[in-house]
């Protein structure tokens, strides 16, 4: 079974919503974990995004890098461009894939544009996701089989 490492600067959005892509789309074929160069908790903005999308990322918790200290992955998905340039020692990977996609976090305006903002960068992480899966996670599983 593939393991994936979503990876981006504060584990609260972006690699929030991928991780739950990745986990609803893999429906259980490969092992999905995200986690962050900082700990900001996870978004309530990026939750909404994601409920309206019918995926429900409730369970899922922020973790910083660290909590994955030792262990090897298949897959390392960038989700941002600071954590793409971060020297990652911690880990280990097979393959690196980056994807630069704005903080909807970073955002400024009433509540309703910040959500906007989500639903944006929600559908460019499902593009990306789904793209990632079909390239990567399905086209190595039927070359292995």
């Amino acid at each position: 079974m593939k393991r994936v490492l979503v990876l981006c600067t504060g584990n609260s959005c972006r690699s929030q919503m991928a991780e739950g892509y990745l986990r609803y789309y893999t429906r259980g074929s490969a092992e999905i974990f995200s986690a962050g160069l900082e700990d900001h908790g996870v978004n309530p903005f990026a939750v909404k995004a994601m409920e309206e999308d019918s995926i429900d990322i409730t369970g899922q918790r922020s973790k910083l890098l660290k909590a994955f200290r030792g262990q090897h992955f298949d897959y390392l998905v960038t989700v941002c461009d600071e954590a793409t340039r971060k020297m990652i020692q911690d880990i280990s990977f097979n393959h690196k894939i980056h994807y630069s996609i704005p903080d909807p976090a970073a955002f400024k305006g009433e509540e309703e544009q910040k959500l906007e903002e989500f639903r944006r960068v929600r559908e460019a992480i499902k593009k990306n996701m789904l793209k990632f899966i079909g390239q990567a996670l399905h086209e190595n599983t039927e070359a292995a089989a």
